[in-house]
């Protein structure tokens, strides 16, 4: 028993050549392995953020009378200024990494920004808590035992408005999305490339059309040959 083959008829139009990757969307596994590396380096890359903040970020002082714990300067700005600190290190560290992937991966991607966003989300609180861990103690009443009855302490480190958690991931991504819509080449419009599979018939297919026959009452028509 043989299996009938068809073959296609000649003004059928050939169907349209496939597109390269296979993946639904354009993603294909090479993307989402280098969002995954994007956000691992860069949730590492809190650490840097940490270690900054507690070296630069200005520290209120404590007093303790023996009995209670009270600011020595109540007028300082300190404590405002840690969150002033913390807020232009993560927005100069989103800065960054935006630039550094974008150069590392012009083409951009979905996977890429949400390795991003994840990766600078997460970058952002491994640096509070680094910050927290490497500043002064936060508990306050052995710092102050240890310092002794009139004897200025330095307090710990505190984050204020916890919108500053934010300005990593927000500036990251808006940074980089900026850069990939100004200088990422765009994929050419199909409608400009490929041929247009609809239209029949096709030029081709049809030759040059026949001479009409002469008409017998017409006297200007040639008289037929005479065998």
């Amino acid at each position: 028993m043989t299996e009938a083959v068809t073959t296609p008829s000649p003004h059928e139009p050939p169907p349209p050549p496939e597109k390269p990757g296979g993946s639904a969307g354009g993603i294909t596994p090479a993307d989402i392995r280098d969002g995954a590396a994007v956000a691992l380096v860069i949730g590492a890359a809190g650490v840097l953020l940490g270690v900054l903040w507690a070296w630069l970020a200005p520290k209120a002082q404590y007093v303790s009378n023996g009995e209670a714990v009270f600011l020595k300067n109540s007028e300082s700005e300190s404590r405002i200024g840690a969150d002033g600190t913390f807020f232009l290190l993560s927005l100069g560290l989103g800065l960054l990494s935006a630039v550094l992937v974008f150069l590392w991966r012009r083409r951009g991607g979905v996977p890429l920004v949400i390795g991003l966003m994840i990766g600078s989300c997460f970058a952002s609180l491994v640096g509070w808590r680094t910050g927290l861990w490497l500043g002064p103690s936060s508990d306050v009443a052995a710092a102050a035992v240890k310092a002794g009855k009139g004897v200025a302490f330095d307090a710990p480190l505190q984050v204020l408005a916890q919108g500053v958690l934010l300005v990593w991931p927000m500036v990251a991504v808006a940074v980089h999305l900026g850069l990939t819509a100004l200088w990422t080449p765009h994929d050419p419009d199909p409608s400009d490339t490929e041929p247009e599979w609809g239209a029949y018939p096709a030029p081709h297919v049809h030759g040059a059309p026949a001479p009409a026959a002469p008409d017998p009452s017409d006297p200007a028509s040639p008289e037929p040959p005479r065998r």
